[in-house]
């Protein structure tokens, strides 16, 4: 109790509350900035969009010419690639634009004021960027059911490892990407966008990775992206599960994490030590 009587915070619970400040403070700023919607709802429903009608002409071709039971698969293929990469996608960017907003604003020295943790402010900006992958993916699933007849909850209870690992992906990357900006600083903001368009070619978002190029597939093998897509095109195929698939997932998933977070302690480390933090004062 303090001198007016009013029943202090244990320490978690006062860490749980410095979390979800940081959560409300992102989703206030999406709320009155309607233009941010836009990555939001606006390029995944065109993505959608995009690769659906390709696939479906595609079918329409395939099917007059007497062929169409391989390329319907191949229009599976591509909704559920879409709707899944948006999973990686949208966590990514919500988490990175999530502190660049800190930037942009010129809010990084009073957030360091705070007594606000490090993993605290992630958490929050997790949290956020959870939400809007959710609204995101949502949007996505409806369009290409209500336009395309592809439900997405078709691949099964596989979906639900394989969401929360392309998730743990994202935001993985993201980790990357802010510990690039906080070392190398707004210079390096382009890589927000631009990191992922490296990782989706190699990925085999919509097709094997047999179709690479033969330098780049051992590349491709190396990323637990490529082994995720792997699964989801043998789930939206109707196919069981591959375990061993999802094992070389798992396993790359939890290396690229602990090497997302070891690079960002690295990176804040010296942003603290070289007083970088002028750079946005």
């Amino acid at each position: 109790m303090t001198a007016t009587g009013l029943a202090l915070r244990t320490p978690r619970a006062a860490s749980a509350h410095r979390v979800l400040a940081v959560a409300r403070r992102h989703w206030l700023l999406l709320l009155r900035s309607p233009h941010r919607f836009f990555d939001v709802f606006v390029w995944p429903v065109v993505d959608t969009l995009l690769y659906g009608s390709i696939g479906l002409f595609a079918a329409d071709a395939a099917a007059a010419a007497g062929a169409g039971g391989e390329v319907t698969a191949v229009m599976v293929f591509l909704l559920s690639g879409t709707v899944l990469w948006h999973l990686v996608h949208q966590t990514q960017i919500s988490l990175a634009t999530g502190f660049l907003e800190e930037t942009w604003s010129r809010n990084v020295m009073g957030l360091l004021t705070t007594p606000t943790r490090g993993w605290e402010y992630l958490a929050g900006v997790g949290a956020f960027a959870l939400l809007r992958t959710a609204l995101s993916t949502a949007a996505v699933a409806a369009l290409a059911l209500a336009a395309y007849a592809f439900d997405v909850t078709d691949l099964g209870l596989g979906l639900l490892p394989l969401a929360a690992l392309l998730l743990t992906c994202g935001w993985s990357v993201a980790l990357v990407v802010v510990g690039l900006v906080l070392r190398y600083g707004s210079g390096a903001e382009a890589l927000v966008w631009g990191a992922l368009s490296v990782v989706m070619p190699l990925s085999g978002v919509f097709y094997p990775v047999s179709t690479l190029p033969a330098p780049l597939r051992p590349v491709a093998e190396l990323l637990p992206t490529t082994h995720l897509f792997a699964v989801g095109r043998e789930l939206a195929a109707g196919r069981a599960m591959p375990w061993g698939e999802l094992l070389w997932a798992t396993t790359g998933t939890a290396v690229l994490l602990a090497a997302g977070i070891l690079f960002l302690g690295r990176m804040t480390a010296v942003f603290r030590r070289r007083g970088l933090v002028t750079r946005y004062s």
